[in-house]
């Protein structure tokens, strides 16, 4: 071969590989998002207006959702991809958070909004925050469920999204309501109207290693035989219940201004504590078990109680939770606290699971809380999972990601435009917002936003600060 033909092959090699190259790169700079909380208020004037005079309403979380601040709410364990390269990125986060209002005198809601799975795009300058969606239409009460509308475009100010390191954190980014999003939000809002800001904090994981797994042995492609226990004994089990939302918000409020701790294996997952270890029964749908952990609840005005031995019972599909209690006025052991169904309660590859069954405060729980709710008061859902064999796998806790920096941006302000009561005597759902009077002032105030990719820091040891009014 000529030397011009050898030059030519070794120039047609070089281009290829520099076409190949770079692809290569962007692509091993593609990292997964595994762990975060993403908080958001959706927003604070209909907030009021649901919970308010005219709406009567409430709201409640589901999916481990938890509140935080003053009136947001925090989804968890987010799960997606960052590429640092170019700044693409996407998180999805769980959790919902469910609004009723307008109660009839059938006891239905003619208000019934579900958002949940909150999910954050961003390519370039532009980012999206998505959501599952279950709604209730105005006048007609038609009931539609869509699953990831794109619900608010999501301002970046400028933001650089292109970076390395092991965070994502986005502050107080402004939200807008798209058209798709004012659909779907049954037509309370026009598009265009601010929503609460968004901030969100993701932990970037690894690089996976792009080397060829090697193929497995014959021997090790047999799926391996349960291990099962004799007598219905179990091999291990949590219990996951919150206590009550709203108590939780009066601790760390401006009232009580406490905390609480966990001890004794107990964990924290946000909005709720799981007490782990489960030991006991279950045999036929029924239930005996014992959980260990204990919290702990204090702060001004005598704040002290504590809560420990949870145990659990089924019989005949009605559970009951019981806890050794301390507090400052009662002293018990084994208190049956809160009452839940459990009907046809089976193990499934060998986990039985209870998930998120409404709870109501037994006539003895009272005492445990010094007479503040009455007897059938609603309290947290109860959630369990117990396994009978030894590979079976209980729920994993909500994960909250490691501890963001502290920002220094305000919040931004939004439009007063909360939605006004209908003057129909039909439905008595509220109108669209409604402009502002001539001659009125419209203020904005300038949000401010960052991404910072950072060191990876400890996770926090207690949930922060959560509103304090009672809206059950």
């Amino acid at each position: 071969m000529s030397a011009h033909p050898r030059a030519l092959v070794a120039a047609l090699c070089a281009a290829v590989l520099g076409a190949l190259l770079p692809a290569t790169a962007a692509h091993a700079a593609s990292r997964a998002v595994q762990g975060g909380r993403l908080d958001w208020g959706v927003k604070s004037s209909f907030q009021s207006y649901v919970t308010g005079p005219i709406a009567k309403g409430s709201y409640s979380l589901t999916g481990g959702a938890a509140t935080v601040g003053s009136g947001g709410f925090r989804f968890h364990s987010a799960a997606g991809t960052y590429d640092g390269d170019t700044g693409a990125f996407r998180a999805s986060f769980s959790g919902g958070v469910h609004f009723v209002g307008h109660r009839t005198d059938a006891g239905a809601h003619q208000l019934d909004l579900t958002l949940s799975r909150p999910t954050v795009r961003i390519s370039g300058s532009t980012g999206t925050l998505y959501v599952d969606v279950t709604s209730k239409a105005k006048g007609t009460g038609t009931v539609t469920t869509s699953s990831q509308v794109p619900f608010a475009a999501l301002s970046l100010g400028g933001i650089d999204m292109r970076g390395g390191g092991d965070a994502v954190v986005l502050n107080n980014l402004p939200a807008t309501l798209t058209s798709q999003g004012a659909r779907s939000f049954a037509g309370y809002y026009t598009a265009g109207t601010a929503l609460d800001p968004v901030s969100l904090s993701a932990d970037v994981v690894a690089a996976k290693s792009t080397e060829p797994t090697p193929s497995p042995t014959p021997s090790a492609t047999k799926s391996p035989a349960k291990k099962k226990t004799s007598g219905g004994k179990l091999v291990d089990g949590a219990v996951d219940w919150g206590v009550r939302r709203t108590f939780r918000e009066y601790v760390t409020g401006d009232i009580a201004k406490g905390e609480w701790a966990l001890s004794s294996g107990a964990e924290d997952g946000g909005a709720l504590f799981r007490f782990p270890d489960g030991r006991g029964t279950f045999k036929d749908g029924d239930l005996q078990a014992s959980f260990k952990g204990q919290v702990r609840f204090t702060g001004a005005h005598g704040l002290d109680l504590r809560l420990s031995g949870v145990r659990v019972t089924i019989e005949d599909g009605k559970g009951t939770l019981y806890a050794d209690v301390t507090d400052a006025g009662f002293t018990g052991d084994e208190v049956p606290l809160v009452t839940f169904t459990a009907d046809e309660l089976k193990a499934k590859d060998g986990l039985a699971k209870v998930t998120e069954a409404p709870a109501k405060l037994t006539a003895e729980g009272t005492k445990a809380f010094g007479g503040m709710y009455p007897a059938g008061t609603g309290m947290d859902p109860v959630s369990l999972a117990v396994a009978t064999t030894a590979d079976a796998e209980l729920p994993a806790l909500p994960d909250l990601g490691s501890t963001p920096t502290p920002s220094a941006s305000p919040t931004s302000a939004e439009p007063s435009a909360e939605p006004v009561a209908s003057t129909s005597d039909d439905d008595g759902v509220p109108a669209l917002p409604i402009g502002l009077a001539a001659g009125s002032l419209l203020l904005v105030a300038a949000a401010f936003a960052f991404v910072a990719v950072r060191r990876r820091r400890t996770r926090p040891a207690a949930a922060a600060p959560a509103p304090t009014s009672d809206t059950d």
